[in-house]
């Protein structure tokens, strides 16, 4: 099962528009959400190879179309453990930017009861009052008729050692090699 996400138009035009798409999901009861402009496709749950030495919230690495690509359990990284391997549970290829240098890059998350997309003004999302040093993936936060809604900042996923790991300079992406 594949479904693609087409790409958002990105910049001040599109963020004044109004609404977005974004991909629901969970870990525990708590609900989060990823723009759709960052996926790439989501697909179902694969066998991924080891990483060893990295933290254990990376479940491994893949093959997708010809490039390696890391995968993190959210889960796992929100401390909750690793993700239950069920029907609800899918794989987000994201577009992750490090940095201006090292270009965009795909990167596997594994999401929990991933099955349902929503249209979210993002002006709605307000900062809230943590500051969790270990977590500056997450975003601000929104409450709709269900609760309370955090968006999730694919860019800030991965922390400097972790990304090193992941994506050694003399990968394709310090070469200025583009998405698969």
């Amino acid at each position: 099962m594949t479904q693609s996400v087409p790409r958002a138009p990105a910049g001040p035009a599109h963020a004044g528009a109004g609404r977005r798409l974004y991909l629901l999901f969970r870990i525990g009861a708590d609900r989060y959400a990823l723009d759709a402009a960052d996926i790439a496709e989501v697909l179902g749950l694969r066998v991924f190879k080891q990483v060893p030495g990295a933290p254990h919230w990376v479940a491994g690495m893949m093959e997708r179309r010809g490039a390696a690509v890391p995968v993190l359990d959210m889960s796992a990284l929100a401390g909750a453990g690793a993700a239950a391997c069920v029907t609800s549970t899918r794989l987000a290829m994201v577009r992750y930017r490090a940095d201006a240098l090292a270009g965009e890059r795909l990167l596997g998350l594994i999401l929990e009861q991933a099955t349902e997309t929503v249209h979210y003004d993002p002006a709605a999302f307000q900062p809230h009052a943590l500051d969790n040093a270990e977590a500056r993936y997450l975003g601000p936060v929104l409450s709709d008729a269900l609760g309370m809604v955090q968006s999730v900042r694919v860019d800030d996923l991965l922390p400097l050692h972790v990304r090193s790991l992941l994506f050694p300079p003399a990968s394709g992406a310090a070469s200025g090699e583009a998405l698969p």
